[in-house]
């Protein structure tokens, strides 16, 4: 490798300042190992992101690799299914760990062999406290913790009761591997904490061989340094743990010592970032699936149309901090609607139809139109549009009685369909038993581009569908999935009640589309013009294309804080 050290390409936050000062002295010997290690009890959200963007972003900007690491100590919650979504979503996002595969469960055999150093060192004890005193034994943030009567046993009766704890000699809770650090530690992680506790539930990988499982405590710094990792990048919630982290590696005596940092979570507003409540959520059919579009997942995200680079941009705009803070989600908002902006193709879609009939316009005959694909982008070339007698436009684009500045649409005005001519309301007319209106005009034939009257001005633009070529379509609107705007993560927020917006979803099923979409595909990116950005759900069949509404064409969100 290079004796000069890389330069990162992200700004330098105090991760990279440290990854550049290590390099600098030669630490690690210029290696930068970094891993992502999800629990796999639960898919993947918004906050996960952040921490993929971040190693595997570090990795790449100095040359190095970032492992995918399972950290599957937890037998009673986690499901070869989760795992399985786990890499979709890594991958989906544009990241690649190439043949770095691993699972916690990968290491159990060298997990126990560290144990027994412990055990043999001293370091570590069998305790048969019930789960009540070990609680009171513990301590509390104000009050040191008391020492176990068990806590001096001899080396030879820990490597005993521990070898038959493997062996399935005892009920679960019955005794617990502890390491003997310092009942007194002002940090209460420190107070002998447990590493090895007892559960006979069947591993998704590992079947029956073990009926004692790590603590996360002691097989994370351990998967580290087996697995040659340089830097450990965890949220804030670990940084009291990190001296744990630390005497482990210390005390079981490994090659590398992983450094680990801490950097801020992604607190994300209106949403939930639990995977407890998340699941909740799934479990009490409050939401669809952990894809609801609704959800901060990454399915949940990926279906209603986010693309990868959008998150990946507002990750990198979010930055890292040391600080915890919420996030609005204009901002992610923002970034998803700056890339459609250019990539995705404009059509029109007609979401509260309002039939039009051009009085004018001859009865059974169609007029071919031209539109652009994206004025964004001239390379996406134009598409054809039938313009016909009747039309559909938007509810909200005539008023009969209009207020002062409505350029729309009202009786004796005039407006200009979009790439198309300016039409005149003569008439309204209303169905007695419904209230359903539809309204008379006509147009002027020369005011089509390339007429003699193209040119002429009017004040208003609206787009429309032709009634006689239309497709129909369902349309799904979102707003927040919370009413309360702070953020779920926190556990204050954790053991409330949600308070769920009941208008977090509308389905409109009497829309009209160009018929252009007719062989959309699930997951294909739209804006349809005037109304936002919209994608082809996975719902759809042959009769009839669902649309998720992804993002609004402007932002929302300050209307939203000021209710």
């Amino acid at each position: 490798m290079s004796t000069e050290p890389l330069k990162p390409h992200s700004p330098v936050d105090f991760i990279r300042a440290t990854v550049l000062a290590d390099q600098e002295t030669q630490r690690f010997d210029q290696r930068v190992h970094t891993r992502f290690p999800p629990e796999p009890n639960g898919h993947l959200h918004i906050g996960h992101a952040k921490s993929i963007c971040l190693n595997f972003g570090i990795a790449k900007e100095f040359g190095g690799l970032c492992n995918l690491r399972l950290d599957d100590t937890n037998p009673t919650k986690e499901h070869m299914d989760y795992v399985q979504s786990i890499q979709e979503d890594v991958r989906w996002l544009g990241f690649d760990w190439g043949d770095r595969l691993y699972y916690a469960s990968d290491y159990f055999e060298s997990l126990y062999a560290f144990a027994l150093t412990l055990i043999r060192k001293g370091k570590a004890y069998v305790d048969n406290l019930t789960a009540e005193e070990l609680r009171e034994y513990r301590g509390t943030l104000t009050e040191v913790g008391k020492e176990s009567p068990h806590r001096n046993r001899s080396s030879e009766e820990n490597l005993d009761l521990f070898s038959r704890m493997r062996a399935g000699e005892f009920t679960e809770g019955a005794y617990v591997l502890r390491a003997k650090i310092d009942m007194a530690a002002p940090n209460i992680n420190m107070r002998d904490p447990a590493l090895y506790r007892i559960r006979y539930v069947t591993h998704y990988r590992t079947g029956t061989a073990w009926c004692i499982y790590p603590t996360y405590d002691f097989a994370h710094p351990l998967s580290d340094a087996l697995e040659g990792v340089t830097h450990s990048l965890c949220t804030l919630e670990f940084e009291d743990h990190r001296p744990l982290y630390d005497w482990v590696l210390r005390e079981c005596e490994v090659s590398c010592h992983s450094q680990q940092l801490e950097f801020a979570r992604l607190n994300l507003a209106h949403t939930v970032m639990s995977k407890r409540k998340l699941l909740q959520l799934v479990e009490e059919g409050q939401v669809q699936g952990w894809d609801d579009p609704r959800m901060p997942t990454i399915k949940g995200l990926q279906r209603r149309g986010y693309t990868p680079a959008a998150i990946r941009n507002f990750c990198e705009r979010v930055g890292v901090a040391k600080r915890d803070s919420v996030i609005e989600m204009g901002l992610l908002e923002h970034a998803i609607r700056e890339d459609l902006n250019h990539s995705a193709p404009r059509v029109m879609a007609v979401l509260h139809p309002l039939k039009v009939i051009i009085e004018n316009f001859p009865e059974g005959q169609a007029e071919e139109v031209e539109a652009v694909n994206n004025p964004e982008d001239a390379s996406q070339g134009t598409r054809p549009l039938m313009f016909s007698r009747e039309i559909y436009i938007e509810q909200d684009d005539f008023r009969e009685n209009p207020p002062k500045k409505f350029f729309r649409l009202s009786l004796g005005q005039e407006v200009r369909l979009r790439y198309a001519y300016i039409i005149r309301c003569n008439g309204v007319e209303k169905d007695e038993q419904t209230g359903a209106i539809t309204l008379r005009c006509t147009y002027d034939p020369d005011t089509k581009r390339g007429g003699p009257q193209a040119g002429r001005k009017v004040k208003g633009t609206v787009h429309w569908v032709s009634a006689s070529y239309a497709l129909p379509i369902e349309i799904r609107l979102y707003e927040p999935l919370l009413m309360d705007s702070s953020d779920s993560s926190d556990e204050q927020s954790q053991n409330a009640q949600l308070q769920l917006n009941p208008r977090s979803l509308e389905i409109l099923s009497s829309c009209w589309a160009e018929p252009s979409l007719r062989h959309a595909t699930v997951g294909s990116r739209f804006q349809f013009e005037r109304q936002g950005y919209f994608c082809v759900d996975p719902d759809s069949d042959d009769q009839k294309l669902v649309f998720n509404q992804t993002v609004s064409l402007r932002d929302t969100w300050a209307k939203i804080e000021k209710k």
